[in-house]
């Protein structure tokens, strides 16, 4: 399942609701991505967070797809926000169910390489002086998405 949305969420609720009612999960993952109040030694004010709606849930139904695809997931959720973000803000939730640990765990990191790398979304901080920055993905996280196109399928 995938969300695009500007309101926050409940990690809680979004676990409970994929455990409702299924005994056939064994391993649950969850990543959760929050706003630092440092990016590069400089204090973050706050994060804005822009997207193409439409095209943003498209893209991100690709990949999840991908995901399910590659490993034997019983359910699986992306939630991504956008707007205006604070220090300790929600950015962020990937919850991966699967019956064994090591495909969940595989495929949530799967996913956050991707989310890290290419999903579309485009990121600009603001420091304490007010000044705003485009952010541009780190070459460590190009790093780790390469990984996965080393395997069988790829996020591609």
């Amino acid at each position: 399942m995938i969300r695009v949305q500007e309101e926050d969420f409940d990690i809680g609720a979004e676990v409970a609701a994929i455990r409702r009612g299924r005994t056939d999960i064994g391993a649950i993952v969850t990543f959760t991505g929050t706003v630092r109040d440092v990016a590069g030694g400089e204090p973050i004010s706050a994060m804005t967070l822009e997207h193409y709606p439409g095209m943003t849930e498209v893209e991100l139904a690709r990949v999840e797809g991908n995901a399910l695809a590659r490993w034997p997931l019983q359910a699986s959720l992306i939630i991504h926000r956008y707007g205006r973000l604070e220090p300790g803000d929600n950015i962020v939730l990937v919850v991966t169910a699967s019956p064994h640990r090591q495909a969940a765990f595989e495929a949530a990191a799967f996913l956050m390489d991707y989310l890290k790398t290419s999903a579309p979304f485009w990121k600009k901080e603001e420091t304490a002086t007010g000044e705003a920055r485009w952010v541009d993905a780190r070459e460590s996280d190009d790093t780790a998405l390469k990984r996965w196109r080393r395997t069988k399928r790829a996020a591609e």
